[in-house]
């Protein structure tokens, strides 16, 4: 089932890759199909300019921001590199479940989608983290993706952020 949508994907950005490396006549032939619609940030207000500049040294700051969320996913999508912040959002989102029955459920969700090896949005956590996240799951606590969510959140503030900061997405923002 795995490999199946794994091998839809692989066909599908190479799709988009051939597209891209075709030379066009013009650059009004430039066209990349894409099937979704791209991500709007969410309906708040556009951050003030300060605002926006504290998320060059704080992505707890970003993250706490509807506008700076939805644009930092937006920029990751267009990166195809969105697992990392859809894996801690969903960390964040399992720490607000009450009942046990459900927190399993999620807990086995989120294994599945983002920690198992060969996950379809399988995040890049080391061995250690990986084992200690396995056993914390044969009882799941509001805790027990804390360490792997703790690893993504620093990977993400020394990879993702920098390059988001570069970005065009960012640099319109601070105009």
């Amino acid at each position: 089932w795995c490999s199946s949508i794994r091998a839809l994907l692989a066909k599908e950005i190479k799709i988009k890759l051939g597209i891209l490396l075709q030379k066009p006549d013009s650059v009004g032939d430039i066209v990349i199909p894409y099937n979704e619609k791209p991500e709007k940030p969410a309906k708040t207000h556009k951050p003030s300019l300060d605002e926006a500049l504290q998320w060059r040294d704080s992505l707890d700051k970003l993250l706490q921001n509807n506008y700076g969320l939805a644009s930092f996913k937006s920029f990751l999508k267009s990166e195809f590199s969105e697992e990392n912040l859809e894996f801690w959002i969903a960390c964040e989102d399992y720490k607000k479940i009450k009942s046990p029955a459900k927190m399993a459920e999620k807990a086995k969700q989120i294994y599945e989608e983002f920690i198992q090896t060969e996950a379809p949005k399988e995040v890049n956590i080391d061995h250690f983290t990986k084992d200690i996240t396995m056993k914390n799951l044969v009882e799941p606590s509001l805790s027990s993706f804390d360490m792997a969510q703790k690893r993504i959140h620093a990977l993400m503030e020394k990879d993702s952020l920098p390059r988001f900061v570069r970005s065009e997405f960012y640099q319109e923002l601070i105009k």
